[in-house]
């Protein structure tokens, strides 16, 4: 019996000194990251960080609940037709660090979709943040941080740096201001490098730019940008990826009331210094249109290239409404890229109903030999009368006997080989994967 004793005293001192160690091991308990428990087949919140490789099932939905970070080193994988929503209160988004990954490809029949986590009927532009990638590739300032963020860097010396794959992916009624002026788009690229795949993205009532690029070397093919509220496509400091076939179509009573909301926006760095890489991405197939209706006066170009940018844009249609021109060239520094060819506009027709057509150049400079440039008016286009119609699904294909069938320049190297003008020759690549009418789609869960 004394034996028995005398070994229960020995376990209980035993379990108090290691109850006592556990104690005084606080901080490293700290850094333990547990996952969040999936419950299968429900609406599953996220936060935090994600340290491990993750896969999200089209069988479940993500909410996102926050800024949540794939920290560098896991990899998100999603499948396809898998449903994620951001969380209005809390502002949710989505972050892919530098070195992280998302491998979200999905299928023209199974897309995957970021969305609003509001009910039908009530969702509006900014209910969430956004789909946020970050990588090592060349930016041309230091430190590149987050815009509305304000933490996460991003950028380096790696130009073919890879962060993963989007493919068949739509983020809609996102974008939104943290702070004054510094807001989270639909897609944010910053950094991001050429081993990244992108194609098939639909950005949808955005509450700022559909996409932005802040430097980076990523290309990417068959972009939408669908009723957003700023800019369309805008790039800055020192991006310098390919982007062929781009369909923008614009609400004429939405633009942003600080003014100012272009299809394309461009700066080399918000002070247009000679900061190095230049900001020289070079776009081929876009067609940019706006719907019927008076446009808001908020409203200012369809292209705006500013601030020491070298952009370059090819075999592109630009109609609309734009209040104040269709081509802006704006300041010193870009004027003298056009004119030196740094920037360059091969197989552009500019057809809008602007003040002018042609802002900062002359339109003789625009209309250069060997160009193929024109200023069209949009009824000689012979576009599909529901190229530019709202909450349907529009027809982007010109008609027979359009110019723009025909008149496109040569392509630099790098992108497809293309004849025509505009997103669209003979075939609808929008086809069964976007949506015209994300506000009354039910993103219910299916049990």
């Amino acid at each position: 019996m004394k034996k028995v004793s005398k070994f229960f005293n020995l376990l209980m001192i035993g379990l108090v000194m290691a109850g006592f160690v556990a104690c005084n091991n606080d901080d490293d308990d700290d850094d333990i990251v547990t996952p969040p428990v999936v419950v299968p087949g429900a609406l599953n919140t996220v936060t935090g960080s994600i340290t491990t490789n993750t896969t999200w099932k089209a069988t479940d939905q993500y909410l996102l609940s926050g800024f949540v970070y794939v920290e560098a080193g896991a990899t998100l994988t999603i499948e396809p037709g898998t449903v994620i929503k951001g969380d209005k209160a809390t502002k949710g988004a989505l972050f892919i660090k530098p070195g992280a990954k998302i491998i979200a490809v999905g299928t023209a029949d199974k897309p995957i979709v970021f969305t609003s986590n509001q009910a039908i009927g009530a969702r509006k532009a900014g209910d969430w943040g956004g789909l946020v990638i970050l990588g090592k590739a060349p930016v041309n300032k230091t430190p590149a941080v987050v815009e509305g963020e304000e933490k996460t860097t991003f950028g380096g010396t790696d130009v073919a740096d890879n962060s993963g794959e989007l493919k068949y992916v739509r983020v809609e009624f996102a974008g939104i201001a943290y702070e004054t002026n510094k807001e989270i788009n639909s897609f944010t690229f910053g950094g991001v490098g050429s081993g990244t795949k992108i194609e098939y993205v639909q950005a949808s009532y955005g509450g700022d730019d559909s996409f932005e690029w802040f430097g980076g070397t990523v290309n990417a093919k068959h972009l939408i940008a669908y009723r957003g509220l700023d800019d369309d496509f805008d790039t800055d400091n020192g991006f310098s990826g390919m982007i062929q076939y781009g369909f923008i179509l614009r609400d004429p009573a939405i633009a942003d009331q600080a003014g100012d909301s272009n299809g394309f926006e461009s700066d080399n760095d918000a002070n247009g210094t000679t900061a190095t890489p230049q900001t020289a991405a070079k776009f081929a197939n876009v067609t940019v249109a706006m719907g019927a209706g008076t446009a808001n006066e908020k409203f200012a170009s369809g292209m705006r290239i500013r601030r020491n940018s070298a952009i370059s844009v090819y075999n592109s249609v630009f109609t609309g409404a734009w209040p104040r021109s269709g081509l802006r060239v704006e300041n010193d520094l870009t004027i003298a890229n056009y004119t030196s060819g740094l920037i360059k506009m091969d197989g552009v027709v500019l057809a809008t109903t602007a003040k002018v057509q042609v802002e900062g150049i002359t339109e003789a400079q625009f209309k250069a030999a060997g160009a193929k440039n024109a200023v069209s008016l949009a009824a000689d286009l012979k576009m599909d009368a529901t190229f530019n119609v709202l909450g349907a699904k529009p027809n982007g294909i010109p008609g027979t006997g359009s110019p723009l069938l025909t008149g496109g320049a040569t392509l630099p190297a790098g992108f497809e080989a293309t004849t025509y003008i505009g997103a669209f020759g003979t075939t609808d690549w929008t086809a069964t994967w976007a949506n015209w009418d994300p506000q009354n789609t039910n993103y219910d869960l299916k049990k």
